[in-house]
């Protein structure tokens, strides 16, 4: 059960994190030189980056929504983050009596996000709102919502992403289409057509495969029930296994084939799915990841058999989006921390966001941070497939940003602890949760030589990737001489007949740093983009962050992107 001892009632202030009027003068010092708490802040209307995107990618209608969570997110995500990753969920899986329940507890602040989170439409804004944009507006929610709780945005993501296979197999989506696409958060335990929505979940990989899931041993079995079948086998990483519907793959007589599978039968009994253990993971600690097994569990055949994979992929494409969004958030929270800290500290007579070093440091955080954002926001203009070149863009530039960007958050978010010192390694500051969150998005959905073996599946079998590629760079084309440089010699690779795939990961990585400078240097601040082509695309490319040599562009860079 959960640690009584330790809940505290949602929203209820934290002593440690946001006190009341501390004692500074004691015994023998004084407290002084120390940045006062980042809080109850508005996390959208004090990101100009984020504003000029949401403008750029035709999300401005949203605006008002995107007020509305970031005020939310830089209040009461906050303390309510902090809460639910102390008390991490815990598995049940038998009642006081013994009978088996499999039942995974969260605390209170766990359901207070989700409810947040679904009362803004995070799960479901890009398919209700029926109007160009919608998903850009949504992206930007989930963006905001990354920043300051992720574990919690597992099971947003893929509902978000379950519902069009719902929508596009209606035999048998259409019986929980409406209530996955519901406002309400229900967490009660009983089945899905007695709650007013729902969740959705998501199982693919198993032991002996891993991301090769076309050697997934589980197997489904026709029953004498149209469309209704048996699962025997077992799922490796089962993530928020309390959802009420989980898309799973499985071998029918046709091949591997996708299946819905609920958490009870159409009996109204609990369905055999046995949690066998939660996982004990890096990070992520207020989401629930398990491994399960299937003993005829009951499941319903959704798309045609032996097209699993082709059934769930559309599915794979929004959550990789999600990554990107998600990676791109973590690191613009890490980044304002550090830039607020240096402007509260002084160190050897000056403040530190004054000092030349530093600012070099803060400036190429914000840069790489913009970045990700900037491409992120793009491409979800892209899967709205508004015209074919959108939806080839979007083919090629998912892999290689999910490649980029997700890679890029672990050494951002270090790099940020480093500008606090020792204060950004201890758990009263948000950094710590941040740093261990921030490797998963880059093996979630695919680790980052798959994207690259993606990237390459693309570039033989859909050339209108590469010619809408090519027309994105040419909007930018002459605005500045490294990105000229750049495209000229991706260009020339491009046009290779066979591409080694060794270096498959260097030409992912040159591709989105590509088309993150044609994003930059055609957005509201071209100067950004001129500053992301020195530091990104020149000759001699920078290692660690503050190498750049960003020089007179820093302070404009740091003060962009401040609370």
């Amino acid at each position: 059960m959960l640690n009584r001892r330790n809940i505290r009632i949602p929203l209820e202030p934290s002593v440690h994190r946001n006190p009341y009027r501390p004692r500074r003068e004691l015994a023998t010092h004084t407290v002084t030189n120390q940045a006062p708490p980042l809080v109850d802040y508005n996390a959208f209307t004090t990101d100009t980056a984020l504003n000029a995107a949401l403008e750029r990618e035709g999300g401005d209608w949203g605006r008002d929504r995107a007020v509305a969570y970031g005020d939310i997110a830089g209040g009461e995500l906050m303390e309510l983050g902090f809460q639910a990753n102390e008390n991490p969920p815990t598995l049940h899986l038998f009642d006081r009596y013994g009978a088996r329940i499999d039942e995974v507890e969260f605390h209170p602040a766990y359901h207070r996000i989700m409810q947040r989170a679904k009362e803004h439409g995070l799960h479901s804004l890009t398919w209700t709102a029926d109007r160009p944009g919608a998903q850009v507006v949504r992206s930007a929610l989930y963006y905001l919502h990354n920043q300051f709780e992720a574990g919690t945005a597992c099971p947003i993501t893929m509902t978000h992403a379950a519902a069009p296979v719902f929508a596009r197999f209606p035999d048998p989506g259409r019986r929980w289409l409406d209530r996955v696409l519901a406002d309400a958060y229900d967490d009660r335990v009983i089945p899905p057509a007695d709650k007013h929505g729902l969740t959705v979940g998501m199982g693919m990989t198993e032991k002996q495969g891993g991301s090769d899931v076309r050697t997934n041993t589980t197997e489904a079995t026709a029953t004498d029930r149209d469309g209704v079948f048996t699962l025997r086998g077992h799922k490796w990483f089962f993530s928020a296994p309390m959802c009420d519907l989980f898309l799973v793959l499985a071998q029918d007589d046709g091949g591997l084939s996708c299946f819905v599978l609920p958490r009870w039968t159409e009996a109204g009994e609990r369905n055999a799915i046995d949690i066998q253990r939660l996982k004990n993971k890096l990070g992520d600690r207020s989401n629930a990841s398990s491994e399960v097994e299937f003993r005829d569990t009951e499941a319903y055949r959704i798309g045609e058999t032996g097209r699993g994979v082709a059934t769930i992929i559309e599915m794979v494409s929004q959550t990789r989006l999600d990554c990107m969004l998600g990676s791109a958030g973590l690191m613009r929270q890490a980044t304002v921390q550090a830039i607020h800290h240096a402007r509260h500290r002084e160190a050897f007579g000056q403040r530190l966001a004054d000092a030349p070093l530093m600012q070099e440091v803060l400036a190429d955080l914000a840069l790489e941070s913009e970045a990700a954002m900037a491409y992120a926001m793009r491409l979800a203009r892209a899967f709205e497939g508004a015209t074919a070149h959108e939806t080839h863009l979007a083919r090629l530039a998912t892999p290689v940003g999910k490649y980029l960007i997700c890679k890029a958050a672990p050494a951002a978010v270090n790099e940020a602890q480093e500008c606090l010192g020792g204060g950004g390694y201890v758990e009263e500051s948000i950094l710590p949760r941040l740093y261990r969150q921030a490797p998963l998005n880059s093996i979630w959905e695919g680790s980052g030589n798959v994207q690259c073996l993606d990237l390459l599946r693309a570039l033989a079998k859909s050339p209108d990737s590469i010619a809408a590629l090519e027309a994105e760079l040419a909007q930018a084309g002459g605005r500045h001489p490294a990105f000229d440089i750049h495209c000229e010699a991706l260009g020339t690779r491009l046009k290779e007949k066979t591409i080694d795939p060794a270096g498959a990961r260097a030409l992912a990585g040159d591709i989105a740093r590509g088309l993150q400078a044609a994003i930059l240097l055609t957005g509201d601040a071209p100067w950004v983009g001129e500053a992301f082509c020195a530091a990104r695309l020149a000759p001699r490319r920078p290692g660690a962050y503050g190498t750049a040599g960003l020089g007179d562009m820093a302070p404009a860079l740091v003060e962009r992107a401040a609370i």
